[in-house]
Formats: C-alpha cells, sequence, structure tokens
C-alpha cells in the first residue's frame, strides 16, 4: 500500500515538475455565464473575446512570445521553409485567375520565386504580355495582395482589389488598360469588385458598414451599390440591400449581390450569399437596370434545392439540384417561365458518382462527377441534346474553365494526391488535349515522384464505412513507428478532393504518413453524407475522424505516440472535439485559425452568415448541438490533453482570433499531461493569405511543433 501511495505521489509531483517547464502567460478566469433553453453554461474565457482591451492584446502578446520563443528553438523549421522555397523557384510561372474579355486575357500571374502575384494582360491568346500591377511595388514598404480584377466588357477599363495582411477589406481602383494608369476612383471599405454595366462607365461592388474586422456589426446589413465612374464613393447608388428593397426581407447576416452577365445580355440578376448552399436569386429585365425600383421577379428559392452550379445561358438557366436526387442532378428551365419542380432533366442523378459542377462552351455544357476519388467529365450538346462521355489522360482531380464562351476552347488542369496539377489546352467540339497557353508542366525532384496512395474504407462507430486517403514515401514499414498528420475538414459539404499538397508531401517525402479522411459534413458520397455532419448530426464529423485514427494505428501505420490531428478554420470543430472526446489518442494536434468556440461564433464579425451551417443559440435544438460542437466547453480540467498548438490571425474576419485564443487558455489551465500548448498569433496574416513568405513560416511552425512532439528525429530541440 505504501509503494502505491509513494508511486502516486510520485507521479503526480511529476506531473506538476513537466507542467512548470511551460511558464504560461497568465490567464485570469472570470465568471461570465449565459442560461439558454434551462441550461446555464459557463464560459470563464469570454474576456479574451474584448480583442481591442489593453489587457486581451497583452495576453495575445505574451502567448505568441511564448510561442515564438519555444518554437526558434527547434530544428527542421528553417530547412522546411527552405525546402518549400527551392521547390517553388523550380516551377514554371504559375497563372490563374484569367477572364477574357473583347479579344483581351487578363490574368493572376507569379513567377518563381515570388511571394504574391501580378497582374498582366494579353492581346490575344498568344500577344505580347503586359504588366498592369504589381502589388509590391504599389505602396512602398508594403506587401499587398490582389483580391479581384475585373475588366470591363471593353476590355479597356479593370477594377483592381487589393487588401493586405490578410485582412480581406478590399481597396478598388479603376485602372485605365491602355494607359495603365488609375484613375480617380477609390473605393473603400469594400468585400470586392463585381461585374460591370454593358456601357462600361460603372461597376458593381460589395459594400460593408466598417474595416474592423474585430467588430461584430461590421459586416451586416452590407449592400451591393453601383458606382459611377467619376463620381464620388458618397453617391453610389445603394442598388440591392435590406435598405432598398425592405420588402424582400433580406436577412442582415447575408452578403446582398447583383450582377449582369454578357451571356444574358437581357436580365439583371441579384441574389443574396451566405453558407446555405441552397441559392437565392432574382432577375429582371435589363431596361431597369436605372429604374428608381426594380419589379425583381424570383428565379429561384431555398426550397428549389438548386445548389453547387448555376449557368444562365441566354433565356436558358441550368443548375445542379438535390431535390429527389442525394447524388445530384443537372436541370434546365427557361427564364421567360421559371418551373424548377418541372424542369427538364439534363444529366440525371448517377448511382455511384456525385455531380460536382458544370460550366460551359460556345456548344457544350461541360459536367464534372466524382466517385468520391477521382472526377470524370462528360459533355452536353446544345445542338444534339446529348451526352457523350471525355476520355481524360489519367485520374484525379480536375478543373475545367471556358474564359471565351463564344469559342470552344477551355482550359482543363488535373491533379492527385501524388501528381502535381497539370494543364492542357482542351477543344469541347474534338476534345483534342494540346499543352497549356498558359501554364507549362510542374517540375519536382524524384523523390516525390515516389509517393504512394492508398484509398480504403474504415469501419465508422455507426457502422458506417467511411474513405480514407493515405500517402506515404515509398518503403516505409507498418511497424507503428511512422509519425503520421491526419488532415480533415468535414463542413459546408466541402469535400477533401484529392490534390498536390507541395506544403505536406514535402513532410511525406521526409517519412511522414499523411492522412486525409473523407469524414461526414463533407460530400464524398452526395447530399446525405453531408448531412449526415451537420448541425444535430455533427458529431460523425469527430467520431469519423477518431475511428481513422484508430485504423491508422491498427494497421501500423502510427502508434498513438507518432500522430497528430491538424484542422483549418471550420476544421477547428473537428480537431478541438476530437482531441477533447479522445485526448488519449493523440500526440498532438494544430488548432488552426480554427472554429474551437462554436457556442459564441454567430457573436463574431462573420457569425451570423454561419447560421445556417451551425446553427443559433436561440433554437433550443441547435443549441444543444453547438455545445455538443464546442472544444472550449468539453476541456474538462485534470485531463492529460495532447500537446496543441493554436494559431490566429489577427486581422482573420473570418474565425477572430479569441476562438482559438480560448482554447488554448482552457487547455493551459487544465491539461496536466506536461506536454505544451501554445498560441501561436500571425500579426501579419487573416484567415490565410497568398504571401507565401508568410504562409511558409506560418506552416513551418505548426508542422515542426507537431513533429517535435511525435518524436520525428528532424525536428528536435537544438542543442
Amino acid at each position: 500500500m505504501k509503494t502505491k501511495i509513494g508511486s502516486l505521489i510520485f507521479m503526480f509531483l511529476l506531473a506538476l515538475s513537466a507542467h512548470a517547464q511551460w511558464q504560461y502567460p497568465a490567464t485570469q478566469k472570470v465568471d461570465s455565464t449565459n442560461t439558454y433553453w434551462g441550461v446555464t453554461y459557463h464560459d470563464p474565457y469570454r474576456w479574451l473575446e474584448y480583442i481591442d482591451k489593453p489587457e486581451v492584446e497583452s495576453w495575445f502578446r505574451q502567448q505568441a512570445d511564448l510561442t515564438n520563443s519555444v518554437l526558434n528553438k527547434l530544428n527542421g523549421r528553417d530547412e522546411l521553409i527552405a525546402e518549400w522555397k527551392k521547390l517553388d523557384k523550380l516551377q514554371p510561372p504559375r497563372i490563374n485567375s484569367i477572364i477574357y474579355e473583347n479579344g483581351r486575357y487578363f490574368y493572376h500571374k507569379r513567377n518563381p520565386g515570388e511571394i504574391v502575384s501580378k497582374l498582366y494582360y494579353r492581346q490575344g491568346i498568344n500577344g505580347k504580355e503586359e504588366l498592369l500591377f504589381d502589388p509590391q511595388a504599389y505602396i512602398t514598404g508594403k506587401t499587398l495582395t490582389i483580391d479581384a480584377a475585373i475588366p470591363s466588357y471593353d476590355g479597356k477599363k479593370l477594377t483592381i482589389g487589393y487588401s493586405q495582411q490578410g485582412a480581406e477589406v478590399t481597396i478598388i481602383k479603376v485602372m485605365d488598360v491602355d494607359t495603365k494608369k488609375f484613375l480617380n476612383d477609390s473605393i473603400y471599405p469594400s468585400a470586392g469588385p463585381g461585374s460591370w454595366t454593358f456601357d462600361n462607365k460603372s461597376f458593381f461592388y460589395t459594400w460593408i458598414k466598417s474595416a474592423d474586422n474585430k467588430d461584430p456589426g461590421s459586416r451586416l446589413n452590407s449592400k451591393t451599390k453601383l458606382h459611377v465612374l467619376g463620381n464620388p464613393m458618397s453617391s453610389d447608388i445603394d442598388f440591392f440591400s435590406n435598405e432598398s428593397y425592405p420588402e424582400m426581407k433580406i436577412d442582415p447576416s447575408v452578403y446582398p449581390f447583383a450582377f449582369l452577365s454578357e451571356d444574358s445580355k437581357n436580365y439583371i440578376f441579384s441574389g443574396v450569399g451566405s453558407v446555405q448552399p441552397e441559392i437565392t436569386a432574382n432577375y429582371a429585365p435589363a431596361d431597369q437596370l436605372h429604374a428608381k425600383k426594380i419589379q425583381w421577379k424570383t428565379l429561384c428559392t431555398p426550397s428549389d434545392k438548386l445548389v453547387r452550379g448555376f449557368a444562365i445561358i441566354g433565356d436558358d438557366a441550368y443548375a445542379i439540384t438535390h431535390n429527389n436526387a442525394k447524388n445530384y442532378k443537372l436541370i434546365a428551365t427557361s427564364l421567360k417561365h421559371p418551373d424548377w419542380t418541372n424542369a427538364v432533366t439534363i444529366a440525371a442523378e448517377r448511382k455511384d458518382q456525385t455531380l460536382e459542377n458544370v460550366t460551359y462552351s460556345k456548344d457544350y455544357l461541360l459536367i464534372v462527377h466524382s466517385d468520391g476519388i477521382n472526377n470524370h467529365l462528360s459533355k452536353y450538346n446544345f445542338k444534339t441534346k446529348k451526352t457523350s462521355e471525355v476520355k481524360l489522360p489519367y485520374s484525379g482531380t480536375i478543373g475545367i474553365s471556358c474564359v471565351n464562351s463564344k469559342t470552344n476552347d477551355c482550359s482543363l488542369g488535373i491533379t492527385s494526391w501524388n501528381r502535381p496539377y497539370m494543364e492542357y489546352n482542351y477543344n469541347a467540339a474534338t476534345d483534342a488535349l494540346t499543352p497549356s497557353s498558359f501554364n507549362k508542366p510542374p517540375v519536382y525532384p524524384d523523390a516525390y515522384k515516389d509517393l504512394m496512395v492508398e484509398e480504403v474504407e474504415v469501419k465508422g462507430h455507426d457502422g458506417v464505412m467511411i474513405p480514407l486517403s493515405i500517402i506515404y514515401k515509398k518503403g516505409i514499414k507498418k511497424d507503428g513507428l511512422n509519425v503520421c498528420l491526419m488532415d480533415g475538414y468535414g463542413a459546408y459539404g466541402i469535400s477533401m478532393t484529392p490534390y498536390f499538397s507541395m506544403l505536406e508531401n514535402a513532410l511525406a517525402v521526409k517519412g511522414v504518413v499523411i492522412a486525409y479522411p473523407h469524414i461526414r459534413g463533407g460530400s464524398e458520397k452526395g447530399e446525405e453524407w453531408y448531412k449526415a455532419g451537420y448541425k444535430t448530426t455533427k458529431p460523425n464529423t469527430w467520431k469519423d475522424f477518431i475511428s481513422c485514427a484508430e485504423y491508422l494505428i491498427a494497421k501500423g501505420y502510427t502508434s498513438k505516440s507518432k500522430l497528430a490531428g491538424t484542422g483549418t478554420s471550420a476544421g477547428g470543430i473537428l480537431i478541438s472535439r476530437s482531441i477533447t472526446e479522445r485526448p488519449d489518442l493523440f500526440a498532438a494536434a494544430i488548432c488552426n485559425v480554427g472554429c474551437a468556440n462554436a457556442m459564441r461564433m454567430e457573436f463574431g464579425s462573420n457569425g451570423p452568415v454561419n447560421i445556417p451551417e451551425f446553427g443559433t443559440v436561440k433554437d433550443s435544438t441547435e443549441c444543444r448541438a453547438l455545445f455538443e460542437m464546442d472544444g472550449v466547453q468539453h476541456v474538462v480540467a485534470g485531463t492529460k490533453y495532447p500537446a496543441v498548438i493554436c494559431v490566429g490571425g489577427w486581422n482573420d474576419p473570418r474565425v477572430v482570433a479569441w476562438e482559438p485564443g480560448k482554447f488554448a487558455a482552457a487547455l493551459q489551465n487544465a491539461s496536466t499531461s506536461g506536454k505544451p500548448v501554445l498560441m501561436k498569433v500571425n500579426y501579419d496574416n487573416g484567415h490565410f493569405t497568398e504571401d507565401r513568405s508568410v504562409t511558409y513560416a506560418n506552416f513551418a511552425d505548426q508542422f515542426a511543433f507537431v513533429l517535435w512532439q511525435c518524436g520525428h528525429p528532424g525536428f528536435q530541440i537544438k542543442k
């Protein structure tokens, strides 16, 4: 008995000693509570939500300093950054966001080694390339990011929206393309420019109330405004909003939008944007553009269950629906008398594939399906009304775009877990594939060609089979000694589609197993898969993740002491609940700009617009579901939690830094494992940024931390 008591005392002192080595900033607890539907919820870290207060800002600064002091001692981090930079410099220039207007191609282009894209154009696809805007040279000492660049229909003017440090608050300028000089027009704050009017004299943009991303009201009651060139911003027209159309009862949390389409010139279109996948849209005759009050007609409502893709060509509207089609189907109706209930079926639901998206060229609809892992392409001929399959050079995830709908010339890109993105010119009429006019083949060292992929299915907690993709270096042994990083998401119906991740594959070549569970909340298996990880069914999301972790351990890919998990953004629900439900299963975890405090999400600046996805505390059932999702609410004192690094972007408008901050605070005060809990604060970032120097440093810190805690020999404390 004495020996047993002595052992317990020794273990207790050992735990205290281990905990003491991490001198966390003092974090006070305040007795904050909310009572919803007869249940009282305690929230002792509520004070951290007041992020502009000096004591809160000081707490985050101290956390950031501690995190940096720890991470600066690790081997491997700087080597990771160097590896990514080396790989980046090997690649050809990368071109994206291509828009065609009046013979001119406008696009973003990033050369090897550059940290952000610049804006260019060509006169004709093979024309001379002209630089229009360099975001690094525009304001001395600042690196900007181009959010959007939209040319007028005559190709002579260009709205350029840019932001800085990941803030997603856009400044809009207007450039004369021929002179490459900016006009006097300037708009700020905004959420970005929209389409031009056909006379090329005005354009739409999304107006927001405030540039302060920490203000919960900054993005409520946003508007689509119409700006006339040469006029001051103060005279811009409230074109579509709840204020200008109160009878439409537009919710304050959504983003009203309006646009014109060159492929359907007889109409104006409007709608509202939120995370709700079902589309809400209206239309009106184009001659009402300058009317004091537009007589909007309903094009579709959420009850029509139109999702994913929408194409309007002349008087015809094509849309993807899950109405009586759990794997989705493509239907069409006429704008003269829209009737989605009796719409014509263009592409019927497939039993073993989900319909992912649709685009179009001059003579064809191009339709992409997925079998859960690989994409499949077919084309529908407008004239013959027949559909035929398109043979692809190899399997993977495809992206297809037709920037000029007056021809059948398109761009087709393919990637997979272990094959980098390859782009082709694709002619929809002949199915001919030729080398891309924009993006050349990628270049990677031989080590990246030896990555193996396994696609398996894992039995979940309720017997449902969960797809799991596993990437690893050729020749590894399944002896339980491999470090493994699991990366999951599981929200909004967004699937973990195969793509070549330079950042994570750089870990795989170092012997790390990379695993992507296709958990419920995504839509790899259709609408039902999405709704099986949604609101009240959300626990399936992290339980699927846990089941996949157990499989990887049981099959020898890794072990508990070598396993790390990561979740980003809405994936913060996934990772925070995985480690609070099964803290014994993981050695380390990353909560990257993560939603870790679900019950408080709707009170953040981007929270109200996310209510359709996660729910609200104002509904009794949804309130209970939010509690189940809430990592902060499930931290239990005296528990041995894994090592955790929480990451917050100081300029993040989507997940304000207090969400991962509160999770870090709760874990620091509760964990008895002696493993570190760090709060990394990116003061030069938001939810994400294009800036490669910031991105590389951010993920090198995250990966180095978990590889250190999982015992990878290349990522230990420097001697």
